[in-house]
C-alpha cells in the first residue's frame, strides 16, 4: 500500500490571537467600528476608527511565535491522556515550526509519555497560511478599512483565490501541502503517522485527499472549521484499489472535555 496505516491531525491548542478576537468582539470600540465600516467602509470616520481598533488590539508578534493561552496546554494533555488509552503509537510525529503547535505537542506528552520516544520532524509545509500584511491588524475588515484597494481586490477574486500583500492563498497552500503528502507516500507508506497542524492546513489536507473544488473549500471553512485541539484521521485500505486507499474515519473529534 502506498499510503501510511494511518494519519491523524490535530489543530494547536487555544492561541492567544484566538483569545484576543473573542475579546476584541465585545469591546464597545470594535462595535462602533463594525457600525461604521457596514455604513460606509470607505468613509474617513471609518479608517480613523479601523486605526484605534489596530492600535488596541494589535499583538505585536508574528504568526510563528503566538503562544497559546495556557502554556501548558491542559487541553493537548487530556486529548493525549485519552489516544494514549485507546491507540497506538505512532511511527513518526509531524510538527508545524510554529510555537504555538510546539507548546501543544508539549502537552500531548504530558498525557502519553511514550511519545518521546517516537521520532518527530519538523514540517514547514504544515505551518498556518501566511497572512502577510494583514497580520499588522489581526482583522480582515480593519486592514480592509485601512487598504481599501484590497477589498475590492478580494470582492473581485473571491476568499478562495485571493492572496494577502506578502501572503499566501489557499491554493498555494494546497500546493506545499500536496509535497508533504507526496512525502508521506514516498517515505512514510504503511507507517502511522501523527501531524500537528493548524486550521487551515488541516483543511487543505482534507481538500487534497478529497478532491475538494473551490466551493467545496469554502462550504466547510464557513460552516465547520478545525477545533482546537480537534482530531482529523485518514486510514489506509490495502484491500482497495491497486495501491490501497486512503478514506476519511473522523473529522474535528473532540477528545477532551468541552
Amino acid at each position: 500500500m502506498k499510503w501510511p496505516t494511518w494519519l491523524i491531525m490535530m489543530r494547536h491548542d487555544v492561541s492567544v490571537y484566538n483569545v484576543l478576537r473573542d475579546k476584541k468582539s465585545r469591546d464597545p470600540l470594535y462595535q462602533e467600528f463594525l457600525r461604521s465600516f457596514k455604513k460606509d467602509w470607505l468613509s474617513l470616520e471609518t479608517a480613523i476608527l479601523a486605526k484605534r481598533v489596530q492600535e488596541k488590539f494589535r499583538l505585536q508578534m508574528g504568526d510563528h511565535n503566538t503562544p497559546l493561552t495556557d502554556s501548558k496546554s491542559a487541553k493537548a494533555e487530556e486529548v493525549g491522556r485519552e489516544l494514549r488509552s485507546i491507540g497506538e503509537l505512532p511511527d513518526v510525529i509531524f510538527i508545524s515550526p510554529y510555537d504555538r503547535t510546539w507548546a501543544t505537542f508539549e502537552g500531548l506528552k504530558r498525557g502519553w509519555p511514550e511519545l518521546e520516544k517516537v521520532k518527530w520532524l519538523e514540517e514547514e509545509r504544515i505551518r498556518e497560511m501566511g497572512h502577510g500584511l494583514a497580520l499588522l491588524c489581526n482583522d480582515k475588515k480593519v486592514f480592509e478599512a485601512l487598504n481599501p484597494k484590497q477589498k475590492l481586490l478580494r470582492e473581485i477574486e473571491g476568499p478562495y483565490w485571493y492572496k494577502y500583500p506578502q501572503g499566501e492563498n489557499i491554493p498555494r497552500v494546497r500546493e506545499r501541502n500536496h509535497s508533504w503528502l507526496g512525502t508521506l507516500i514516498d517515505n512514510f507508506a504503511e507507517k502511522k503517522v501523527l501531524a500537528i497542524s493548524h486550521h487551515v492546513n488541516i483543511l487543505v489536507t482534507r481538500a487534497n485527499l478529497e478532491r475538494w473544488s473551490a466551493s467545496d473549500f469554502i462550504g466547510i471553512n464557513n460552516n465547520e472549521k478545525p477545533i482546537n485541539c480537534g482530531l482529523t484521521r485518514y486510514d489506509g485500505h490495502p484491500q482497495l484499489g491497486s495501491r490501497g486507499r486512503f478514506k476519511l474515519t473522523y473529522y474535528n473529534e473532540a477528545y477532551y472535555a468541552k
